[in-house]
């Protein structure tokens, strides 16, 4: 019984449906960009100190629980058209994952650098979609298009960070989810597909995002474009996560 109410506690951090709709309900209430890019940070971290030092074992049904969960979030992905919202959902079919992580006993250390590259590129788009809101009024695709003429410095920037959310290599996602399903395929090749199958709704969820906001015919009215100095602190949290992921490709592969 208390293995189950742990497992439930832990399921709100690192989600687990229905828990995980605790997380975009509150991550929805929050407006400030800040505080939300320090929710993205410290959720899926709370979710492992409560299974890493309860020492709880992880039950067999949380296995399918964990996948059904992120390919919900997955697919629903597609649909929307708010950043937000879409960067949340990126977040909850991503930290369900974590479980299967946890479940092929991966080391603390690893689980915690897992949580935090998958989250690295979710705070740089919480950031980026503020900018959307301050420039436009609301960070909605096809709301505007032609990003990049008509702010093509942010339009860069906004690419490669939705590229590094969606586990494109050389980003430590990337050879997070191929640790997955090389660990995976052996014991559950059905699990080992619907993992795939999730990275490659990521893939075109991330296409379509960037099809609504960066394709299209250019605004007529002059937006301020990403001054440099912001650019090159984007620049260089993207370059720490390509380095992060190739050392991390050397220690799990």
């Amino acid at each position: 019984m208390t293995e189950s109410i742990i497992i439930l506690l832990a399921g709100i951090f690192l989600p687990l449906f229905p828990m995980s709709m605790v997380f975009n309900a509150v991550i929805e209430s929050i407006k400030h960009a800040w505080l939300r890019a320090v929710l993205f940070v410290v959720w899926p971290l709370c979710g492992l100190s409560i299974v890493l030092y309860s020492k709880v074992v992880i039950p067999a049904w949380v296995l399918p629980l964990a996948l059904t969960t992120s390919a919900l979030y997955a697919l629903r992905m597609l649909s929307l058209r708010e950043v937000n919202q879409w960067n949340g959902f990126l977040a909850t079919s991503l930290w369900s994952l974590l479980w299967l992580a946890a479940m092929q006993d991966t080391s603390e250390i690893l689980l915690y650098s897992y949580a935090l590259s998958m989250s690295a590129p979710l705070v740089l788009l919480v950031l980026l979609s503020a900018g959307l809101e301050q420039r436009f009024g609301a960070a909605y695709t096809e709301l505007y298009s032609g990003l990049a003429r008509t702010i093509p410095r942010f339009a860069g920037v906004l690419v490669t960070v939705v590229v590094a959310a969606i586990a494109t290599p050389l980003f430590p996602t990337f050879f997070i989810m191929l640790d997955m399903v090389v660990e995976t395929i052996s014991a559950t090749p059905f699990a080992a597909m619907v993992l795939l199958f999730i990275w490659l709704l990521w893939s075109w969820a991330g296409a379509r995002l960037i099809q609504g906001l960066i394709v299209g015919r250019a605004s007529d009215i002059k937006i301020v474009d990403m001054n440099f100095t912001t650019i090159s602190l984007f620049s260089l949290v993207l370059m720490a996560l390509i380095v992060a992921g190739i050392y991390l490709s050397g220690v799990i592969l």
